[in-house]
């Protein structure tokens, strides 16, 4: 595995740690959020933020 591929992972993970790691009560609260909102809103969110992680990739590489 390509060494940038184990940082870039690494740096995800410390992204998704740092919220219920500083708040669990607001990280809690989100979850719940995001566990009542329809899927189809959850499909829309998640498509806006795929194609915005693609395009940063894109640029990234440029």
């Amino acid at each position: 595995m390509d060494e940038r591929w184990l940082q870039v992972l690494g740096l995800v993970l410390i992204i998704e740690a740092l919220l219920p790691f500083i708040s669990p009560r607001s990280y809690r609260q989100a979850v719940q959020q995001i566990a009542n909102t329809p899927d189809k809103a959850l499909r829309a969110i998640a498509l806006v933020i795929l194609v915005v992680g693609a395009v940063l990739v894109m640029l990234s590489h440029h």
